[in-house]
């Protein structure tokens, strides 16, 4: 029997032909792919940080559902799963503070299924794990398509979702309310900060390894220096305190040390409510922003 024209074949593709490497290059894209994930689990998500300090580890990406409220973990790996990342998820859970686990891996030996499944029915309501299977199909030359394939979730999740979204409304208005604003800067100042309804949008400085955040709220916009992602706090600290008087003149700002991962925080008090005030908005944190990154070049320079 000759196959008909008509019809293709689906092909399965190996990972590392779609990403050469799974932190490097995995990882970056799934932090800015992730409406793909959020489609296969139910969730609406917004992006928190990459390669997030734990002690000397680090999470993949920590992200927020808009739907609960609740911040997330996801931890990917290229192999098969491991005693290794599932003792990792664990000491991520307790240090992030993270109500939802979602674990990714092409493969899953039976006992990691098991103690995930063990996990949700043995654990507070309020936390979730899943795991999922990561593939990359393609039709003969056509785009690879990444599929995430849900294969362990909580038994109560559908039930728990439904819940939240009839619920947590107000959730899902305040990130229309981000996405909106932010892709108003894009339109009014031609920079690309458009995307997931984060509360912050950042500039990384990745000579001087540290970012410029920009961030809103309902009532008031803001700027502060923070660490690169993964980054010690503490670090950026030491190499800031020798020039904190320069920075505070500059800046306008106090270096305020007792709060390292929000350093020289400056906010604008502004109805953000009100969109007649989002351009006023939109301008000061491009100019603060701007300042803030030329301060940081004149006094860290490259790395160190």
């Amino acid at each position: 029997m000759t196959d008909d024209a008509r019809f293709g074949r689906l092909d399965a593709v190996d990972l590392t032909s779609a990403w050469a490497h799974e932190a490097r290059d995995f990882t970056p894209w799934l932090a800015t792919n992730l409406d793909r994930l959020s489609e296969a689990l139910g969730f609406s998500l917004e992006l928190e940080g990459q390669e997030v300090a734990v002690g000397s580890f680090s999470a993949d990406i920590l992200a927020r559902d808009l739907t609960t409220g609740t911040r997330m973990l996801i931890e990917n790996q290229f192999q098969q799963s491991d005693h290794t990342h599932l003792g990792q998820i664990l000491t991520y859970l307790a240090g992030l503070q993270a109500r939802t686990v979602v674990w990714i891996a092409p493969r899953f030996r039976d006992e990691h299924l098991s103690a995930i499944r063990w996990l949700n029915e043995h654990t507070e309501e309020s936390f979730s794990f899943f795991a999922v299977a990561l593939r990359v199909v393609r039709i003969g030359t056509s785009p690879m398509v990444p599929m995430f394939d849900v294969i362990e979730r909580p038994n109560t999740w559908n039930r728990q979702v439904q819940s939240a979204t009839r619920d947590g409304r107000e959730i899902g208005e305040l990130g229309q309310f981000r996405r909106e604003f932010w892709h108003h800067c894009e339109l009014r100042l031609g920079q690309s900060v458009s995307g997931y309804a984060a509360p912050a949008k950042w500039r990384m400085l990745r000579d001087q390894r540290a970012r410029v955040s920009q961030f809103i709220g309902p009532e008031r916009v803001g700027v502060y220096i923070g660490t690169e992602f993964g980054g010690d706090p503490q670090n950026l600290l030491s190499r800031l305190v020798s020039s904190s008087s320069t920075l505070e003149e500059r800046l306008g700002a106090p270096m305020n040390p007792d709060k390292p991962m929000e350093l020289f925080i400056k906010r604008l008090a502004v109805d953000m409510r009100n969109r007649a005030n989002w351009d006023r908005a939109a301008d000061w944190l491009k100019a603060e922003a701007d300042r803030y990154e030329a301060a940081l070049k004149d006094v860290l320079g490259g790395k160190d």
